[in-house]
């Protein structure tokens, strides 16, 4: 009898694996791409300087009508670039990858008198709703929007680089960390997104272009002697380094 039980369950195990990608494929998308206990992200939201007005318009207009909602940084991401911003002071920032602004007018808000923030966009409708929420956080003067192939346009900005930010196409980003750091201040920062993607780089082996190519990238920054790095697991995944 106790040997019949036996079969039964390990029949039902069996039934409930085979029942399990199905059941991955009916949830929504952004279910399966959490990494981080959304209890434990609701519990530091809550004691977390509070998104303002506007942001939470934007997110939930996002939220709304964007089709791919989740790459928006977010309450708390965002409010961390707002603080590093904050404690750096930057007199020019560079952001490779707009979306919609959320990141943009985050990073704006630690700007030193006169700084501007330099952004780029390949999408045009993103590009366009990026633009007028600039119009609507007060800071159409304080950021610069390029749309276009941040390759090209990224070697036209003859800037000193205080803070990079790089949440764009992720087999770009090697190249991006390339362009990028010979005009970075010693001391500035490039802070990268997603370098968890998802959690691709965890799997063995990574499977997908995306993954292999965050991973490459993290492989890089970690072999580069010139900087200092420290990867969280905020989120996707932030990996903040430091030019020595």
């Amino acid at each position: 009898m106790q040997m019949h039980f036996a079969c039964l369950a390990f029949a039902d195990c069996l039934l409930r694996i085979a029942h399990f990608p199905a059941i991955c494929l009916s949830l929504p998308k952004r279910f399966y791409l959490e990494l981080i206990n959304p209890k434990a992200e609701q519990y530091a939201a809550s004691f977390s300087t509070a998104e303002d007005a506007l942001l939470q318009l934007i997110s939930a207009e996002t939220e709304r009508s964007h089709t791919q909602p989740h790459m928006m940084s977010g309450h708390l991401q965002g409010q961390f670039l707002e603080i590093i911003s904050k404690l750096v002071r930057p007199k020019r920032i560079l952001e490779i990858g707009t979306m919609i602004g959320y990141s943009s007018i985050c990073l704006a808000k630690g700007l030193a008198e006169d700084g501007v923030l330099h952004t780029i966009e390949m999408r045009e409708a993103d590009a366009a709703v990026a633009k007028n929420n600039f119009i609507r956080a007060g800071l159409s003067n304080a950021i610069q929007l390029h749309v276009g192939n941040a390759l090209e346009i990224i070697p036209q900005l003859q800037e000193t680089w205080d803070i990079v930010f790089i949440d764009a196409d992720k087999t770009g980003y090697a190249r991006y960390y390339e362009l990028v750091k010979p005009r970075l201040r010693s001391g500035g920062l490039i802070i990268a997104d997603n370098v968890l993607f998802h959690g691709d780089v965890l799997e063995e082996p990574i499977k997908g272009k995306n993954g292999k190519a965050v991973h490459a990238f993290n492989e890089m920054v970690a072999a580069d002697e010139e900087m200092e790095k420290v990867m969280l697991t905020l989120r996707d995944g932030l990996f903040l380094i430091r030019k020595k």
